[in-house]
């Protein structure tokens, strides 16, 4: 088998975990509710602006920081935004955890 092969396979094999079952169903639910969908848009751009911020200028702003804590705040006490956000850690833990086996396995020529 090639690497390739390997790559495709754990694709597929993400793509039917449970993890990744209920990530994909918790956005299809969002995507039927309009007002919480542009709640959690409103949520991730501010997310993204602040990360994109600390990236840029190696330190956090923190009027931006605090700005996304209260916006999660506000959406974690939302049952189904609350869902959402579980589905999607348990997801990226996925990545995460596939990414440094892959990592680790290279480690020697970084």
């Amino acid at each position: 088998m090639n690497i390739y092969d390997t790559a495709n396979k754990l694709a597929q094999e993400i793509k039917t975990s449970e993890e990744y079952i209920n990530y994909k169903k918790a956005k299809e639910y969002i995507n039927l509710k309009p007002e919480l969908k542009e709640k959690l848009q409103y949520f991730e751009k501010a997310r993204y602006e602040a990360q994109v911020e600390v990236i840029q200028t190696g330190k956090d702003n923190e009027e931006k920081t605090k700005k996304v804590q209260e916006l999660y705040a506000e959406l974690i006490q939302i049952d189904d935004a609350k869902k959402y956000f579980d589905a999607e850690l348990k997801f990226n833990i996925i990545l995460t955890d596939v990414n440094k086996i892959i990592s680790d396995s290279v480690r020697d020529l970084l």
